[in-house]
């Protein structure tokens, strides 16, 4: 999160936040969150979830597009988070926070939908038959989003490349030139990718096993998908690589690495295939949109983290990462087809 976000957020915020949805504060707690302020609270008997964000991180009509994008793939009948109307009945509320260095705006954009059924999958859940659910949750994603018009043209969302083009000259210090220029030109190269409708549309471009819950209907294991905050405009095959990124080890180097890799791979892939096609030749740029993952993580541990006093997680990605980047290192050195 933008240092400048923490310090401009409030308690009249909070509150204003919870007045606007009805939410009384006693039924409140907070989860935290990366990105985004968020609460999880109990109205009408049901568990909801309360969400504010800065603008700093993506403008209300962004936010309304999200929003917008969610009620579509719902009531395409995809389990994702249906969106919960203020008490003005609008899906997104804003708030105003100005701020002298924000000459520009400054505003607080709140949310607020149902929680997900279930809860995170288990170690005995991560196995072949959730990966094969995850790719054809994803196929059937993409299958949606090929169709997709957003209510407003104003709510239309951004490309995936329009946060990303100078985000390594603003957050990465002058030591990083090297990792700054190999950055600069992986985007241009990504970039210039056709926008062929049939390969390209809308992504969730965050999904992995922290952004679903799991449970069961009978025998069968479903998914509902959530966090659709970051949901970009990108080649479908950049959200196939984004699963595959965060289902391996941060060094994902020995044969038994390499085999979890393939198998989560495959197994994801059948289940895709069951749902969305793709032109096979998507499937060899898989590489580069591993490599752009590697690289943003790099620059947003920069950005939001102590570099000298990293958590575990951060500490453990970050070991050697310096290295790997600058010498071109494959994130997962395996065949994609």
């Amino acid at each position: 999160m933008d240092k400048r976000t923490r310090a401009l957020f409030s308690s009249q915020i909070y509150q204003e936040a919870l007045v606007r949805f009805g939410i009384t504060p006693h039924s409140v707690h907070e989860l935290g969150g990366f990105e985004s302020f968020l609460y999880e609270y109990q109205q009408d008997g049901t568990n909801n979830i309360l969400r504010i964000s800065h603008s700093l991180h993506h403008p209300p009509n962004r936010t309304r597009g999200e929003m917008d994008f969610l009620n579509y793939l719902s009531q395409n009948g995809l389990a994702v988070p249906r969106p919960i109307l203020s008490l003005a009945g609008n899906l997104v509320e804003v708030i105003e926070a100005p701020s002298p260095d924000l000459p520009e705006g400054s505003f607080f954009s709140v949310v607020s939908f149902d929680k997900a059924p279930g809860g995170p999958p288990r170690k005995e859940d991560w196995n072949p038959v959730l990966f094969n659910k995850m790719g054809r949750f994803m196929g059937r994603l993409h299958s949606l989003s090929k169709n997709y018009q957003p209510g407003r043209p104003e709510y239309r969302r951004h490309a995936w490349y329009e946060d990303e083009e100078d985000y390594a000259v603003r957050y990465l210090p002058s030591s990083e030139t090297r990792i700054t220029e190999k950055f600069a030109q992986l985007v241009a190269y990504l970039k210039a990718f056709p926008r062929d409708p049939q390969g390209y549309g809308l992504n969730h471009v965050d999904f992995h096993g922290g952004n679903f819950f799991v449970h069961h209907e009978g025998d069968e294991l479903q998914i509902t998908l959530f966090d659709f905050d970051d949901c970009a405009y990108a080649p479908f095959v950049y959200d196939i690589a984004m699963a595959l990124f965060y289902a391996v080890p941060h060094h994902c180097d020995t044969p038994a690495d390499l085999q979890i890799a393939r198998t989560f791979y495959h197994a994801f892939m059948e289940g895709y295939r069951l749902e969305n096609q793709l032109d096979p030749a998507w499937l060899k740029e898989i590489p580069y949109f591993l490599k752009l993952r590697e690289m943003d993580l790099y620059i947003i541990i920069h950005r939001s983290f102590d570099i000298s006093n990293l958590g575990p997680w951060e500490a453990s990605f970050m070991d050697g990462r310096k290295e790997r980047l600058e010498n071109d290192i494959p994130y997962i050195a395996i065949d994609f087809d």
